[in-house]
């Protein structure tokens, strides 16, 4: 069933995306504007500085509404205003030891932030199609080596991956209580550790080894031996326009899945910084630039999970999807673009570049 020829529906579509300033959302938009879409993007101002929705002058390009997704009046008002068809969940507070810092945000924005949404769309006749999307910690976590498949028990164990639990639970509801009636398909997507250029978040691994290479030096890792299920930002946001277009044509195909790679790119942290190393390294900036390394320096932060992993024979089953870019083809991306950007070259370009070849491969 894979083919961009099933994502043709998108063309033309009012699509409104929370979370469009971020890291995902933002590539989001520039995916959505390559399959014809018309944006509509909802979200509070770019979450870093830099950020790549600066970067690519997204503001300019869709329609951007600056706004806080705990604000239901505003919310209300966008899609009254706007009638989208299409709706696709990202906006949340997604940082594991943010959560630990500020905990009521974090369930204020990723369950009542889930609630609004939802509320919306129940109360708009145009929204036909809506996409969840948590994360691969909503899951119990048993720190066992198979992988947890959507019927496995939903428990996070920090404030941001129980928020993120709790959303899935809300999702649910609004299925059973209002949308099966009105006929509206519903799904969640419980996506793996996402990697690739333009991510500036702090305390995650990859925005870490480019603030450090970029100043010639070593890399610090606060636990090499964590495995997580890593791959191409675009892995998952193509999964979801799957998704969202399939039970768009046909409710029956709304559920939740898990999106993430095979076995092989699921690595620990420590192999996966030897990868950006390893290829930062071998086209260095300058004449004689420092080869740089990493340090294994715990710094006692917050419990986060040492082993996860997903099993996603429900997504290849159903939509007979498998992912695109191993492991060692996404940090060539991921590094690609960072490097763009220490050159000075137009990262812009290299979004649009990376998103072809990954239509391209995703078609063959």
């Amino acid at each position: 069933m894979k083919s961009m020829k099933n994502l043709e529906i998108i063309k033309n579509k009012r699509i409104l995306l929370t979370g469009h300033t971020g890291f995902k959302g933002s590539w989001m938009c520039e995916v959505l504007m390559e399959l014809g879409a018309d944006v509509i993007g909802y979200s509070l101002e770019p979450p870093t500085s830099p950020s790549l929705f600066q970067m690519l002058e997204l503001d300019k390009k869709v329609n951007s509404h600056i706004g806080d997704i705990r604000d239901i009046e505003h919310l209300r008002k966008v899609f009254e205003d706007t009638k989208p068809e299409i709706v696709i969940h990202m906006a949340a507070q997604p940082l594991v030891r943010e959560s630990y810092i500020n905990p009521v945000y974090t369930y204020e924005t990723n369950v009542m932030g889930t609630v609004n949404l939802l509320e919306c769309c129940r109360n708009n006749d145009t929204v036909k199609s809506i996409v969840n999307v948590t994360t691969d910690k909503v899951y119990r976590n048993n720190e066992w080596d198979k992988g947890y498949i959507e019927t496995d028990y939903l428990d996070g164990y920090d404030p941001y991956s129980n928020s993120k639990s709790c959303s899935e639970l809300v999702t649910h509801s609004y299925v059973q209580s209002f949308f099966e009636e009105k006929g509206i398909p519903v799904s969640t997507c419980r996506a793996g550790n996402v990697i690739g250029g333009g991510d500036f978040s702090k305390d995650r691994i990859i925005p870490d080894c480019y603030r450090a290479a970029s100043k010639g030096e070593d890399i610090v890792v606060r636990n090499p031996y964590s495995t997580r299920p890593y791959q191409h930002v675009l892995e998952p946001l193509f999964a979801y326009l799957m998704v969202v277009t399939e039970q768009y044509k046909d409710p029956n195909f709304a559920s939740s899945y898990n999106v993430g790679p095979d076995d092989e790119s699921c690595v620990n942290t420590g192999k996966l910084v030897d990868l950006f190393v390893e290829r930062w390294n071998k086209n260095s900036i300058g004449k004689e630039p420092k080869k740089i390394g990493w340090v294994n320096r715990s710094d006692g932060g917050p419990h986060e999970a040492n082993f996860l992993k997903l099993d996603c024979t429900k997504l290849k089953k159903t939509f007979g999807w498998k992912p695109v870019w191993n492991i060692e083809k996404t940090m060539d991306k991921t590094v690609e673009w960072y490097k763009s950007l220490a050159e000075g070259e137009n990262v812009g370009e290299c979004v649009s570049r990376q998103i072809r070849d990954y239509i391209k491969a995703f078609c063959d």
